[in-house]
């Protein structure tokens, strides 16, 4: 009998996503529980630390938190049908940088259509999150009393990412762009890379499954505007290749060097997403100068579940943005600029000319002075670096 195993997450969370596309596309074998599993917080948040979701625990008893972290598990246990991280050092870092990108520079569209849309969302929301969340036994006064509450952090948490009555009208636009250049480029590609989804898809998916596809109101924007990106959204929640709208496929080979509508979408991340990184570490690099004596290890925070140091500003397109300043991007970050570090000095020229090409070249050296690291499941600053 195939041992199982269990996912604690919800299908509205956006994170959760990441990893039950990538149980579904390995053809992994997994359970989901709702974070109101009693399991859940007798035995997993103690064990983690906080609550927070996702969550795996493996038929061992081995328990995992965060998406990333979850995937790489996977892969080193050798459970995994396919690797997710391409072999060619160039193809490794488009994809990482695309992981980057769906998992935290699409949070203003995720949290715009999911809590601006009242009127089309918030029977959906109210359900998904009751189920997933309030007591299991709960009274339907409970219920909507829990709802309330956690809506209410999640609102605010959505002015945290910049959602505001300012923002709104120009982050439609920009999720129309990002949809546009997107479904041009998965007209030639089943995913992002070519016939096989890669850490960038499961990076995607993120935000593009739980908030920006299933949500009443951003579903049907996305299927009128992009269809073809409400196919991938399926086709990456399946462990068949359902590609009938694409000739045979024969690998990753057709993205190196990377197509032209690829680099759009390195573009577009350039002109959404590079401003935003560039002031986090500028203010997170402040933060650390103010505290020299803070212990490697750990995260400098007066509680350990607090996941944000502060907010930075910047422009985007057009307007000053707030938002919340996370260590956890930087862990993220990290990835990109390690595996373009681990290439050789011939493997990193074409690298480094894509990334300038696009805009990003600043990328590589968009570093705070303590590396992010991940200890216990939790997020904390590592030893000073080296000039």
């Amino acid at each position: 009998m195939t041992k199982s195993y269990k996912l604690y997450g919800m299908p509205a969370s956006l994170y959760t996503g990441k990893v039950r596309s990538y149980f579904r596309k390995q053809g992994i074998a997994f359970t989901e529980y709702g974070a109101n599993h009693p399991d859940f917080m007798t035995r997993i948040v103690p064990a983690v630390g906080r609550f927070i979701i996702p969550v795996i625990e493996t038929p061992e008893g081995t328990i995992v938190q965060d998406g990333t972290d979850i995937i790489d598990f996977l892969e080193e246990g050798g459970v995994s049908r396919f690797s997710v991280y391409p072999e060619s050092p160039l193809l490794k870092v488009v994809s990482l940088l695309f992981e980057l990108f769906g998992g935290e520079g699409l949070l203003r569209p995720a949290m715009h259509y999911r809590w601006n849309f009242d009127e089309l969302n918030l029977d959906f929301i109210r359900n998904e999150f009751i189920a997933a969340l309030a007591p299991i036994n709960a009274t339907k006064e409970q219920g909507d009393a829990f709802f309330d509450r956690a809506s209410g952090r999640m609102r605010n948490a959505a002015s945290g990412f910049g959602v505001t009555e300012e923002s709104a009208p120009l982050i439609e636009s920009s999720y129309s762009e990002f949809l546009l250049l997107f479904a041009e480029h998965l007209k030639d590609n089943p995913y992002l890379l070519g016939a096989q989804p890669t850490i960038g898809d499961f990076g995607l998916i993120s935000a593009l499954f739980a908030h920006l596809n299933r949500d009443p109101a951003a579903t049907l924007f996305m299927r009128r505007t992009a269809p073809v990106v409400a196919r991938w959204v399926e086709r990456m929640h399946g462990a068949e290749s359902n590609w009938v709208e694409y000739p045979e496929q024969t690998g990753l080979g057709s993205q190196s060097p990377p197509q032209e509508s690829l680099k759009k979408l390195m573009r577009y991340v350039a002109e959404e997403y590079l401003p935003e990184l560039e002031a986090h570490v500028k203010f997170a690099n402040e933060w650390l100068g103010a505290r020299p004596g803070l212990e490697a290890g750990t995260s400098g925070m007066d509680s350990p579940a607090m996941r944000t140091i502060g907010s930075a500003k910047f422009s985007w397109r057009g307007i000053t943005l707030s938002t919340l300043v996370m260590p956890y991007r930087f862990y993220l970050l990290q990835r990109i600029q390690d595996s373009f570090e681990d290439a050789s000095a011939h493997e990193q020229a074409p690298i480094a000319a894509l990334l300038e090409e696009t805009g990003l070249g600043s990328l590589m050296s968009l570093k705070t002075h303590r590396r992010v690291e991940r200890k216990n499941h939790q997020e904390v600053w590592g030893e000073l670096r080296h000039p």
